[in-house]
């Protein structure tokens, strides 16, 4: 039934022979969207620092600095790698690499929390763009039976970017202006292009599907209306608020209304029909489950390791090296763990061991040993790396080769929703729950400067500061109020994790009969047979 010859007389030879070559500039295009990403994450306290050192921004500033790039992302993943397949790879990757490097160069010379919200949006424009093509481009580059091997490497780019990261935010944080970490995209940008132009060759679907902008904008504005909620809710500490439960039931019902629409059209944004085989559904709800805790966590563990304990920026950029480490070597081995005892197994096992690291932050505490914090990363990273590639292999091997842009956008549009979901419920949470603990504590403050001061534990430390002797007492009380918000939310994404758990534990195909092998055995897990 397989037929080595027929997928081979599909990639040029001299395509064929400098694919790891065309695999490496590929993984430079992604560097830098993930790359932005994780160096935010070490500089989002210094951003909340009042100018001249940051913008001022509030918590829930923050969030949207976060999640304006992520939503427009998200949103348009899928139109991104539908115009990937029609124009073709390489010149939207092209594109993309241009509109993120220009994004990235007026988001450093930022003003305002504001102008920076807007221009991480159009960041998120670009890398959208970027994306979905890159993993597209591999698919049509690789043979069948090496693609799980090149999509585990591509897997630990990602690995890479995290680490490289935050260590790059905490050196440039140390030496210059905060923007200089969206700054440092753009030579990044440069070189990716050049060696694009010359290595990467192009591809697109024959049969390429019609752009849908009416999904387009009914998935953005739900999405952008359920999360604006959320923060809101975190931001005022009540839930219940008319305006937060108004603002998340319009964002629910513009979201029915997308999945109505694009289940009558002709030519739908995502289509549903996909979601009808439970493996890739499963796949792809595991890996927004495993991101809306992973991002929620990453957001808070910044404040803990700068503001409660006092580490620098590079510092904390270090101490996430045992994360980034632990993709970095399982994410290319993984499939040998899936050989050997197959997907549901791997993938169970793995969420497991995050939720229980998630878990873990709900015992820390300000003097908790920090070596403790390493194993908790490097546990946490092993368990990711044991997640996205398999399920990565799952999703894009589920379709046709032809489709792989379309694949390819499905699995990071779920990543992302599911990484800006985490870090609007779980930040409010964190929020909500900081805001609870410290207010009595912030009764002898002008009624402004209360509001102000209950925002996060960084407003808090601002205010205490202007304060002088005065504002030392708040400094223990904030701690103390953060430590238990921060032990809250962590259940709560290790809640989510095991959720994730049980998902893949009752839809992914266990292990392979001894019979199956090479692409007949991977065309039967995805089927599910």
């Amino acid at each position: 039934m397989t037929t080595p010859a027929v997928p081979a007389s599909r990639i040029p030879e001299e395509v064929h022979r400098r694919r790891w070559a065309i695999l490496g500039v590929l993984m430079l295009s992604l560097l830098i969207v993930v790359l932005d990403n994780s160096i935010l994450n070490v500089a989002i306290k210094t951003i909340s620092t009042p100018a001249p050192t940051g913008l001022g921004a509030t918590q829930s500033q923050l969030e949207w600095a976060i999640n304006a790039y992520t939503l427009v992302f998200a949103g348009l993943l899928f139109s991104a790698g539908l115009l990937g397949d029609r124009l073709g790879r390489k010149l939207v990757l092209l594109g993309g690499l241009v509109v993120f490097g220009l994004g990235s160069a007026l988001a450093a010379e930022s003003g305002s929390p504001g102008q920076l919200i807007a221009f991480r949006a159009v960041m998120g424009l670009g890398a959208a763009f970027v994306m979905p093509a890159t993993l597209a481009v591999l698919m049509n580059v690789f043979e069948r039976d090496e693609q799980p091997k090149a999509i585990g490497i591509w897997a630990g780019g990602v690995g890479l970017a995290i680490a490289i990261g935050p260590i790059t935010g905490g050196v440039l944080l140390d030496h210059f202006w905060w923007g200089s970490v969206f700054l440092i995209n753009v030579p990044i940008v440069v070189l990716a292009i050049g060696l694009m132009v010359w290595l990467v060759p192009d591809s697109r679907d024959p049969n390429p599907g019609r752009i849908d902008p009416v999904g387009v904008v009914l998935s953005v504005v739900g999405l952008v209306l359920l999360v604006y909620g959320i923060i809101k809710g975190g931001q005022l500490a009540d839930f219940t608020d008319p305006t937060v439960l108004a603002t998340v039931a319009a964002g629910l019902a513009v979201l029915a209304a997308f999945v109505v629409f694009e289940k009558r059209s002709d030519h739908p944004s995502i289509d549903i029909t996909y979601f009808q085989n439970k493996v890739f559904s499963a796949a792809i709800a595991v890996i927004a489950l495993v991101f809306f805790a992973l991002m929620g966590v990453t957001f808070f563990s910044v404040f803990y390791t700068q503001s409660v304990r006092g580490y620098s920026p590079l510092q904390t950029g270090l101490l996430m090296l045992p994360l980034a480490a632990a993709q970095m070597i399982f994410a290319p081995r993984a499939r040998l763990v899936v050989d050997r005892i197959g997907i549901r197994a791997t993938t169970t096992s793995a969420m497991l061991l995050i939720a229980a690291t998630l878990a873990a932050f709900a015992s820390f505490e300000a003097d908790t040993p920090i070596w403790l914090l390493e194993v908790v990363f490097f546990l946490m990273g092993t368990g990711m790396a044991h997640i996205m590639t398999p399920t990565s292999v799952v999703i894009m091997q589920a379709l046709p080769r032809e489709k792989a842009g379309s694949a390819s956008a499905l699995s990071n549009t779920f990543r992302q929703v599911g990484g800006a979901l985490g870090i609007a419920v779980l930040g409010s949470v964190l929020s909500a729950s900081y805001r609870s603990g410290v207010e009595d504590e912030l009764g002898a403050l002008p009624a402004g400067l209360r509001d102000t001061a209950g925002e996060s534990i960084e407003a808090t430390l601002g205010v205490a500061a202007k304060l002088g002797a005065r504002g030392e007492a708040l400094v223990t009380p904030a701690n103390d109020a953060f430590l238990h918000a921060m032990h809250v939310t962590a259940l709560c994404g290790a809640g989510i994790a095991l959720v994730g758990a049980a998902v893949v534990a009752l839809f992914l195909p266990g292990r392979p009969t001894s019979g199956q092998q090479g692409e007949k055995e991977t065309e039967l897990v995805v089927a599910g047979e």
